[in-house]
């Protein structure tokens, strides 16, 4: 993962192709991290991502729910990937978590 940070928000690029059991705990850590330092959006950046599951998702899930308890946001940008677009319209993910083009 390589992370651009600015005064308020956080942009992470995820270089993984899949978001699994294997990687999402790593990605729930340093989400959180950035929460306890006080950012107010942490934006993923999905250009290269192909594959999550449902442990992927779920710590999007909290992660979004920990940073609406602080009044920030996580937003998913450059989904380039059918099948995760296809997921988030499925399972509404996009109500929760906000989802940009670029």
């Amino acid at each position: 993962m390589r992370v651009k940070e600015s005064q308020d928000e956080v942009m992470i690029y995820i270089e993984s192709k899949n978001i699994d059991i294997t990687n999402s705990k790593q990605l729930k850590e340093k989400i959180f991290s950035f929460i306890d330092q006080g950012i107010k959006e942490i934006i993923l950046d999905f250009s290269e991502v192909q594959m999550i599951d449902s442990s992927g998702i779920g710590k999007l899930l909290l992660s979004q729910k920990r940073l609406s308890e602080v009044n920030s946001k996580l937003s998913l940008v450059n989904i380039k990937s059918d099948y995760i677009e296809k997921i988030i319209k499925l399972i509404h993910l996009d109500e929760v978590i906000e989802v940009k083009e670029g």
